[in-house]
C-alpha cells in the first residue's frame, strides 16, 4: 500500500511538474469560478483554505476573493514537534504571511488569530491525486488526516485540483476520509453522486 501511494505521488506530481506558470494561473482561475459557484460556498461563513506551494492550485486568489465578500478567511498554521496545524484568520496576505518549511507560506507568529477548528464552515483541502470516489492520496505528512477529526460533524471538504490530478483509483486505508467535493479547471465532481 504504502509503496502503490509513493509510486502514484510521484507520478502525479511529476506530472503536474511540467505545468507553466501561465497554465497554472490559467487553470487556478477558472478552479476559483467553479469554487465561488458552489452553494457549499455561498454558504459559509468561514473557510479554511490550504495555502498552496509549487505547482499545486494556486489558492492565493481565492482567499483574497474571500476576504473581499467579507467572509472569514483562516490558513493553516502548522506545529510539526505536534504535528498539528492552527487555523489562523488572515486579513492581510502580504503582512501575515512568512515563508514556513519548504517554504510554503504560513502565518507569522505575531499574525496569528486563532480559530477553532469547529468554527470552520467548509475546509479546503490539499492533495496529490483524487479518484471520482472522493479518495484522496495527500502529502503523507498526515497534518489534515488529524485535523479532519478535530472539525464539526457534516463540514465539507473540498478539493481544489487541476484536472490531471483526478485518476481511476487512489489507494486507501480504513481511516482514510473522502471529499465532499473536488473542483478542477474542467467541472466539479459530486463522489456522493453517481458520475
Amino acid at each position: 500500500m504504502k509503496k502503490q501511494k509513493k509510486e502514484l505521488r510521484k507520478k502525479v506530481i511529476s506530472e503536474r511538474d511540467q505545468l507553466t506558470d501561465k497554465d497554472i494561473a490559467g487553470k487556478s482561475r477558472l478552479i476559483g469560478e467553479n469554487l465561488f459557484s458552489l452553494q457549499v460556498y455561498r454558504n459559509a461563513e468561514t473557510i479554511m483554505y490550504f495555502i498552496s506551494f509549487g505547482t499545486e492550485v494556486d489558492t492565493r486568489p481565492m482567499v483574497e476573493e474571500t476576504i473581499r465578500q467579507g467572509k472569514i478567511a483562516l490558513a493553516p498554521k502548522p506545529r510539526p514537534q505536534e504535528r498539528k496545524m492552527i487555523p489562523s484568520r488572515i486579513l492581510d496576505w502580504d503582512n501575515d504571511f512568512i515563508p514556513g518549511a519548504y517554504n510554503i507560506p504560513e502565518p507569522k507568529e505575531e499574525a496569528l488569530r486563532p480559530y477553532n477548528p469547529d468554527q470552520i464552515d467548509l475546509l479546503i483541502v490539499p492533495g496529490v491525486a483524487f479518484d471520482l470516489k472522493g479518495n484522496r492520496l495527500g502529502y503523507g505528512g498526515g497534518y489534515y488526516d488529524r485535523f479532519f477529526e478535530l472539525l464539526k460533524p457534516g463540514t465539507p471538504l473540498v478539493a481544489l485540483v487541476f484536472d490531471l490530478q483526478v485518476v481511476p483509483e487512489v489507494p486507501v486505508e480504513e481511516w482514510d476520509r473522502r471529499v465532499d467535493l473536488i473542483v478542477t479547471e474542467k467541472r466539479i465532481i459530486n463522489p456522493g453522486k453517481a458520475n
